[in-house]
């Protein structure tokens, strides 16, 4: 089972126990299990998350694999100016 979550992670970057469990079709609290165990052996990072969907509070576990750093977004970053690599240092 644990071989399944980690291929999901590696697919998708990151995920929450609720979104694992629905799309390998498994009960969330195995998820949970398994995620512990996985975390336990250095395989990936978990931390609790609350979310608020329509007003209702909703906890899960947010997961990605250890080691990998999430993407850059992209685009221009804020406090960024456009051609400081040009100016003169004085």
């Amino acid at each position: 089972m644990g071989a399944s979550i980690l291929q999901f992670l590696k697919s998708n970057g990151q995920g929450l126990d609720a979104e694992i469990a629905q799309v390998l079709r498994i009960p969330i609290s195995q998820v949970r299990q398994e995620v512990e165990l996985l975390s336990l052996a250095g395989e990936v990072i978990s931390c609790d998350v609350i979310r608020y969907i329509n007003g209702k509070e909703v906890k899960g576990i947010s997961c990605r694999l250890s080691g990998s750093i999430p993407v850059p977004a992209r685009g221009p970053k804020i406090g960024a100016k456009r051609g400081a690599e040009d100016t003169p240092i004085l």
